[in-house]
């Protein structure tokens, strides 16, 4: 099947779920609330066929990329003939007609409908079945650091142990990566265990990539595992194997697939010998590196040819699985806010921003190439991303209505109606030129040699 088929089917599963599950909470609690739903629509456009009951169409409309729910003056500049026959301002189906308190529920169930999804999709992903890089959940400590990296700069050692980075004490790798990619040329303050010493170091991480997001140049203490190996390769030819640790090169010690790289660009076409552990027992290789094409790119250079990428498998307890799904969550959540307050001040990329495009095109990669948890693993992302989108204070979005609600609230009166117009047409224009941004962001980075 072609790439489009994947692609269109990522977007209905990925953008288009998000976004039914957010209207399907505004709609349970405008309807839970007696508020006058209109329309609720699976898809957008045309309506194709569906079915009236009370007062609401249920309809299926063209373009199947999620959805979206009409009520009764639900916002300020409704007109008065866009209201359904029979409906007069201020009647009791109205939005508007209801007391705040209710507004603000109907508004917030939209967004939170997003954040309980993600947890239980996450719910879901660690009682079943979880792949993270080794060393993910596990404290910071430093395997290799490349050869002119951030890393390698600021000074750090294979060996040493990040006790702190930023504000987060005692971190584990997630937290370190989490630092670390929002933190692009930015300096990052750590402490580090060396030994019986702790000092003070200050990491600036690279901004790489197309998102340029940082990069500190460094992998966590891991063992060296051959994970994978190539084809008619000089490594599967001497004998070695999947689930071999190498202990040493060249009576070496070397844990790491950079390291490794580097050391075998010295020797060129040298035999090297290998000490391995294969079950616990001691094996020892002689292999003949060979003048290859890398994977990544068009370079060449001497290969042995074997991947370490070693793997741990969490399933947990349905209990268990629901506490590290909400902890994720608000991890996640913090991280996106850091991320926005720090793209505000200027210090982000907005690179690190992505659009529909961009959406739509990883979740055709995740149907086409990935498994189910890898799948509903990134809609957990996606969705709370989603959520917490529309929280921000912006007329228009969830948010800015939540905002002016609780303004309200505070000044015991409501907010004069041309004010309100004004504001919503601003965020309009605001919100246009932001998603103009973000999609012509999307573009660049499908650009070839971005």
């Amino acid at each position: 099947m072609s790439s489009a088929f994947y692609t269109l089917v990522g977007a209905v599963l990925v953008l288009g779920v998000m976004i039914l599950v957010h209207e399907f909470g505004h709609f349970a609690a405008a309807k839970l609330l007696g508020v006058r739903v209109e329309v609720f629509s699976i898809g957008f456009g045309k309506r194709l066929f569906g079915f009236r009951r009370g007062d609401t169409d249920y309809r299926i409309s063209a373009l199947p990329l999620g959805g979206y729910v009409k009520m009764t003056g639900v916002n300020a500049i409704e007109m008065k003939e866009e209201r359904p026959e029979g409906a007069e301002a201020g009647d009791s189906g109205e939005f508007l007609h209801h007391p705040r308190w209710q507004r603000l529920i109907i508004a917030v169930a939209g967004p939170a409908a997003n954040v309980v999804l993600a947890v239980l999709l996450l719910t879901v992903v660690f009682s079943l079945h979880h792949e993270i890089p080794y060393g993910f959940y596990q404290p910071a400590v430093v395997g290799w650091c490349q050869p002119g990296s951030a890393a390698a700069q600021a000074g750090l050692k294979e060996g040493d142990q990040i006790v702190q980075i930023g504000d987060v004490q005692n971190p584990i790798w997630q937290d370190v990566q989490n630092k670390v990619l929002i933190s692009p040329n930015q300096p990052l303050a750590l402490r580090v265990r060396r030994g019986k010493e702790v000092l003070p170091i200050t990491l600036v991480p690279k901004a790489e990539g197309k998102q340029q997001s940082g990069d500190a140049g460094w992998l966590p203490s891991k063992p060296f595992l051959v994970t994978a190996l190539e084809k008619d390769m000089p490594g599967t030819l001497a004998g070695m194997q999947i689930g071999d640790e190498i202990v040493s090169v060249d009576g070496k010690p070397i844990h790491a697939t950079g390291a490794m790289q580097a050391y075998l660009q010295s020797t060129k076409d040298r035999p090297v010998h290998l000490e391995i552990l294969r079950q616990n027992a001691p094996v020892e290789l002689t292999v003949t590196p060979k003048l290859a094409k890398v994977e990544e790119g068009p370079t060449q250079s001497y290969r042995i040819g074997f991947v370490s990428e070693p793997m741990q498998v969490e399933k947990l307890s349905v209990s268990r699985a629901f506490g590290r799904s909400v902890e994720e969550c608000k991890k996640l959540s913090g991280l996106i806010f850091e991320l926005v307050g720090r793209m505000a001040e200027r210090k982000v990329s907005m690179k690190q921003m992505s659009g529909p495009i961009e959406i739509v095109r990883v979740s055709g990669e995740m149907v086409h190439h990935r498994n189910a948890n890898d799948l509903m693993e990134f809609m957990a992302m996606i969705s709370l991303q989603l959520g917490l989108f529309n929280l921000l204070p912006i007329p228009i979005l969830d948010g800015g209505l939540i905002a002016m609600l609780l303004v309200e609230a505070v000044m015991r009166r409501d907010i004069n109606e041309a004010i309100k117009i004004r504001l919503y047409q601003a965020a309009f224009v605001c919100l246009v030129l932001f998603a103009g941004m973000v999609i012509f962001n999307d573009v660049v980075k499908m650009l070839p040699g971005q």
